[in-house]
């Protein structure tokens, strides 16, 4: 798909991955639509765009994002689900609370963001669906396991939606980064990640790579970015070798 001149709605925009996108995606000529619960940063990140803050949690903060979104520009082109949470707890033990927060914003906003956007692109027969998941919905991270599993679902969500909008024309991607260097442990919901996964961030892309392989991405009409590629290294090694890569994260995780 051609950038120049499309609407690109992003989610998560304040900092990090979202931020990084708005910016890689106003340099290819897009017209960009942002929104995160920081007005200020949301500012920052696109001087030039159509901002709106608010909780996505909220259904009524989705309406009112698309809603603006349509009313300035009359379409939207892409939509990039960036917006998510981490949880570094047991799964056994993390509040049920938290639990069903993480599953909030990892899952239902975005897919409460796809069923306002997919009926315009649908009406258009165009469109792409971006949705930023993880290589942890690739394959199971036991430091973050309920993070995995709600990018997981995230994942097959995307893959679904591929085959349900297939006759329509509107196209969906799946991104799953590896460590990327933003803020996500810092502003994880609950718990810290193990010194031994903090050790890994030294072999971390940055929000800037990340975003331009997400714009390459949706360049191509690709199926699935993986960022960096040699991710799938790891994810061939864990589905060929299940138990070997299992003791070794659990090592990791302090868990062996």
């Amino acid at each position: 798909m051609r950038i120049d001149g499309k609407v690109v709605l992003i989610t998560g925009a304040s900092q990090g991955i979202g931020a990084a996108c708005a910016a890689e995606f106003a340099r290819a000529g897009a017209k960009l639509s942002l929104t995160a619960r920081s007005e200020p940063e949301l500012l920052r990140a696109g001087p030039q765009a159509l901002v709106t803050a608010g909780d996505l949690t909220s259904e009524e903060t989705r309406r009112r994002v698309v809603e603006r979104t349509l009313e300035r520009f009359g379409t939207i082109d892409i939509l990039i689900d960036n917006a998510g949470v981490g949880l570094y707890l047991h799964s056994w033990s993390a509040p049920m609370e938290d639990a069903r927060y993480l599953m909030e914003v990892n899952y239902f906003a975005p897919l409460g963001m796809i069923q306002l956007v997919a009926p315009h692109m649908r009406a258009r027969r165009s469109g792409m669906i971006v949705n930023v998941a993880s290589i942890g919905g690739k394959m199971t991270l036991p430091w973050m396991t309920l993070y995995s599993a709600s990018k997981y679902a995230l994942g097959s969500l995307t893959e679904g939606l591929r085959m349900e909008l297939r006759r329509d024309g509107v196209r969906t991607m799946l991104v799953c980064p590896g460590y990327v260097k933003t803020r996500f442990q810092q502003n994880a919901r609950a718990g810290e990640a193990p010194e031994r996964v903090v050790q890994g961030r030294r072999f971390a892309i940055t929000a800037a790579e990340c975003a331009v392989a997400i714009r390459r991405g949706v360049e191509r009409d690709a199926r699935t970015v993986m960022t960096p590629r040699t991710g799938w290294l790891l994810v061939a090694l864990a589905r060929l070798f299940p138990a070997a890569v299992e003791a070794r994260l659990a090592a990791m995780n302090g868990t062996a």
